[in-house]
């Protein structure tokens, strides 16, 4: 039976809505979904901005030097959070599954709260090494959750028009949470600030429930996807991706984002580190940058993506930040400063936002749906992380080897190259293979 998500609505649109396509290029049955999307996104990411100044407090507390080891213990929590998140889709419904997935995450910050409330001060710098941990798989854990629900629920076509715009949700959701933790820490304190975030992710999870049922794209037998479980195995995906020369691209792309990234976040937290001696001072550091990254992003969002997306395709959209990244490291390799590497971090961080993100997610929207959920999450989190542990322990060998700033440039510069490569390949395929999924469409709906 046809999908009711690519039929234009017989109505007119009404005058809100044919300004409001200003900015989008939205369908009238697609604005509720749209809209739920957008504010499932801004909760996810402002419940996880209100939490993330406190985790790199947390890491600069414990030590540069332990930074490669807390990577470690993320690479090790996200192999056991993704069979536990496979084993969830294969055997419940998306409606089921994702709630379950968040409260999760909601028990572990109530935990976190009451160990950092009674535990003295003294004691705990365990606590916040296994914080810095937790909240950097909860962070890849959530985000890839929400877009696994995009991607299965709007397809290729939509995903160019529309991601832009919820990207803005998000966006908005960082600007707050990290609002809200710059303004309330020094008054309400960091622990306090856990249970907002909290609060917060329970709200995002109730997005999930009051998605349309009409946007429930169905089976090949008619039932819809909403009362239907995804089924597989655990470690389906991690079998796809190894068969799959698509997948392998899209895990290439993610692991050599991941690599760059990290080496810049290790010089930032070196800076911030020798630049403030004070703890909250520090948090509001982190914070203040969060901020000023997403104002930018969200300008981006609003005013580029989608016509980027639209008009030259995900491919180019994609190698927006793989080519900066080549400018950014050359130019820290030749002439090395401070402002410099901030401007080239703010940068990057934006247009990772505004532009990579939903040309990435947009590759998702031509596999299975197995592939969705499991491969998807199994690429956000695990390879991601792969990448880090990578980017982590390079920083110690490049300075072992006697590389500092400049040596960092150089060697990630190439990178960043095949890194570009990896981006432009990935677009001709996706574009390939959403013109096949759309001639299937059309036969299957055929008279």
């Amino acid at each position: 039976m046809p999908d009711n998500l690519n039929r234009d609505s017989a109505d007119p649109p009404s005058g809100a809505l044919r300004l409001f396509r200003l900015v989008v290029d939205v369908k009238p049955n697609e604005l509720r979904a749209l809209l739920l999307g957008f504010l499932y996104y801004f909760l996810v990411l402002s419940a996880y901005y209100v939490i993330r100044p406190i985790r790199d407090d947390f890491g600069a507390a414990g030590g540069v030097e332990n930074l490669p080891w807390m990577f470690t213990g993320t690479l090790v929590t996200m192999l056991t959070a993704n069979a536990l998140f496979s084993a969830l889709v294969a055997k419940f419904t998306r409606r089921r599954f994702i709630p379950i997935a968040y409260r999760f995450f909601i028990a572990n910050l109530l935990i976190f709260f009451v160990l950092l409330m009674f535990v003295p001060k003294t004691n705990q710098i365990w606590i916040g090494r296994a914080f810095f941990v937790w909240t950097s798989a909860f962070n890849l854990f959530v985000v890839s959750v929400f877009w696994a629900f995009m991607v299965d629920v709007f397809n290729s076509d939509q995903g160019k028009r529309l991601f832009g715009f919820i990207s803005v949700g998000g966006t908005l959701g960082a600007i707050v949470g990290a609002a809200i933790t710059a303004t309330l820490v020094r008054r309400l304190g960091s622990v306090n600030l856990l249970l907002i975030s909290a609060v917060l992710l329970e709200l995002s999870a109730q997005c999930v429930r009051l998605f349309p049922m009409i946007f429930a794209s169905r089976d090949v037998d008619g039932r819809s996807k909403d009362e239907t479980a995804v089924g597989g195995g655990i470690w389906t995906g991690i079998v796809h991706n190894l068969k799959s020369p698509y997948l392998i691209g899209i895990s290439a792309y993610m692991l050599l984002y991941s690599i760059t990234s990290t080496l810049l976040y290790f010089q930032q937290i070196a800076i911030a580190t020798s630049a403030f001696t004070d703890r909250a001072a520090r948090t509001a550091f982190f914070a203040k940058i969060d901020l000023a990254v997403n104002v930018l992003t969200i300008i981006a969002q609003i005013l580029i993506t989608g016509r980027l997306l639209k008009w030259l395709g995900v491919g180019i959209t994609l190698a927006i930040l793989p080519a900066l990244s080549i400018v950014g490291f050359a130019g820290i390799g030749l002439a090395p400063s401070l402002i410099l590497l901030v401007a080239f971090l703010t940068l990057r961080r934006a247009g990772n936002f505004a532009f990579a993100r939903p040309a990435r997610e947009t590759l998702f929207t031509v596999v299975s749906r197995e592939d969705k959920y499991k491969s998807k999450n199994f690429i956000d989190t695990v390879v991601y992380r792969v990448g880090d542990q990578i980017g982590a322990w390079m920083t110690p060998a490049l300075g072992w080897l006697g590389l500092t700033l400049t040596g960092v440039g150089f060697v990630a510069a190439p990178i960043a190259a095949a890194w570009l490569l990896v981006s432009l390949w990935l677009g001709k395929k996706q574009s390939v293979m959403s013109r096949s999924d759309e001639q299937l469409l059309a036969a299957t709906h055929a008279p």
